[in-house]
């Protein structure tokens, strides 16, 4: 596949094409544009969160798991991201391992659990 389009622009570009394709739930092209410029900038949290969320809508759910076991690892009270692993991880059928995470990001947002 062309990945000129996907690749093409400065890495401001990229973010909003990205981000466009998003919000019309073009997930898959999403992820093509976020790919490269995680790659970049793989310090930063916005472009490989959304990659994430990008695998997750289009059922790349062991590319999601990865990109989000990183940017856990990267930022361990990254609420959003621990909660989207343990989402990640019960549509792969691992409910008991994603039940830490889901009370991780429960606690870090500030909800919980009744005593």
């Amino acid at each position: 596949m062309d990945m000129t389009y996907y690749d093409h622009g400065t890495a401001a570009e990229r973010w909003e094409r990205a981000r466009m394709f998003f919000e019309a739930k073009d997930y898959a092209a999403a992820a093509r544009v976020l790919g490269g410029l995680v790659e970049e900038v793989p310090e930063q949290t916005g472009p490989r969160l959304l990659l994430a969320r990008s695998y997750y809508h289009s059922a790349q759910l062991s590319r999601a798991e990865t990109e989000l076991r990183t940017l856990v690892e990267l930022d361990p009270v990254e609420h959003y991201a621990r909660l989207m692993l343990g989402r990640t991880l019960q549509r792969l059928g691992r409910s008991e391992e994603a039940a830490s995470h889901l009370r991780i990001a429960s606690a870090l947002g500030g909800e919980f659990a009744e005593a």
